[in-house]
């Protein structure tokens, strides 16, 4: 039986990677990838990365292509198979939750937590891309009821893998009088994440989530996001932990990782990364606050999807490392990792990156400050 990660300032940074279950690669860019999609490519990357010392995989969700994503693999089914090809590795799930329903989830994922040993967690993702829920003819309520959809949806989660005869009455959910059997084996349930950088989202977070995610950004940006969303779980009295998305260039000189760089922007797709800027417009420019995922992004920054050029790790190992651990003092507590070519990529990183990581925080250089 697994019990939760713990909340200590001199916990060790966390890892994950984005598992390859969608086309197109990591960036929206017509330069070479060595990155597959296929299963048997995803379960030798999945086994590197545990080599490696990744704490996470996370699986990530569409149903309608577009952005060079016009393939995809279903999040769930591809998640349990990579779960029996690993044997530590922790697979977090990203769920849609205007397309499932959070009973059939809670089922799904006690089912996956029993046979793989404590290992599935899950994602709540809100909905971005209006057209995935147009093409499949379901409704688009508006930002905010997207994210209170999404709440009820979590607290219908821990209800049904914590208690007996659950029930809820909520604005989206109704439960009646319902026990799950048999339940998930790690205690109190499998962690929630939850990406989104609105306030609706930071606020949520705060209330109902074990983790959030946020998009990539500067040190400054990512150290604000991080205290104001532990400082709503504060006023809830929780706790809860920060991720940031990375899109990660080690090379043996900065020169060389910084051209890998210029190369991707200038090879990017023009096209593709114009139709993504403009899907993604109401995630962060009209919101109300015009707070959100790439409210402040250029198409620069949109080659990458999640901002992941915006954290800035690209460099030497060494670079890397260093701006790594400060993102832990800055509040961070994972780094959600993107690369061009996968498979080698995350095993540089484990050779060369990861050990010089925790060399630091065993020196006594990292000391979270949110």
């Amino acid at each position: 039986m697994s019990a939760p990660l713990p909340f200590a300032d001199t916990d060790p940074l966390r890892f994950a990677y984005w598992v390859s279950n969608l086309s197109g690669g990591q960036v929206v860019s017509r330069i070479e990838q060595r990155t597959g999609w296929d299963f048997d490519y995803n379960v030798k990357l999945a086994q590197a990365a545990e080599k490696a010392g990744f704490d996470f995989a996370l699986t990530a969700t569409r149903f309608v292509g577009g952005y060079r994503a016009d393939g995809q693999h279903e999040s769930t089914a591809f998640a349990s198979a990579l779960l029996a090809k690993t044997e530590r590795l922790q697979f977090i799930v990203a769920i849609l939750t205007g397309l499932w329903h959070p009973a059939v989830i809670a089922k799904l994922g006690a089912t996956n937590d029993i046979i793989h040993g404590g290992r599935w967690h899950i994602n709540i993702v809100s909905g971005w891309f209006r057209k995935e829920f147009e093409t499949l003819g379901l409704p688009w309520p508006d930002h905010d009821a997207r994210y209170r959809r999404s709440e009820e949806f979590i607290r219908v989660l821990k209800g049904l893998w914590t208690e007996d005869d659950f029930s809820f009455r909520g604005e989206f959910y109704d439960i009646d009088n319902y026990t799950l059997n048999p339940r998930p084996t790690f205690q109190p349930h499998p962690l929630i994440f939850q990406g989104g950088s609105s306030t609706a989202a930071r606020q949520m977070a705060g209330r109902v989530s074990d983790w959030y995610f946020t998009n990539g950004g500067t040190r400054e940006e990512l150290a604000a996001q991080a205290a104001q969303v532990k400082g709503y779980a504060a006023e809830a009295g929780r706790r809860i932990r920060v991720g940031a998305n990375a899109f990660i260039i080690a090379r043996e000189t900065e020169a060389e990782a910084r051209a890998v760089h210029r190369a991707i922007v200038e090879q990017s797709d023009p096209a593709a990364v114009a139709g993504f800027a403009e899907a993604v417009k109401e995630a962060g420019q009209s919101t109300k606050d015009g707070i959100g995922n790439w409210a402040k992004s250029s198409a620069a920054d949109l080659v990458q999807p999640n901002d992941g050029f915006r954290t800035d790790l690209i460099g030497t190992p060494e670079q890397i490392a260093e701006r790594i651990v400060a993102l832990k003092r800055s509040g961070i507590d994972l780094v959600l990792a993107g690369f061009l070519h996968f498979q080698e990529e995350v095993a540089f990183f484990g050779e060369r990156v990861l050990p010089l990581v925790r060399q630091l925080e065993a020196a006594g250089a990292v000391k979270a400050t949110a």
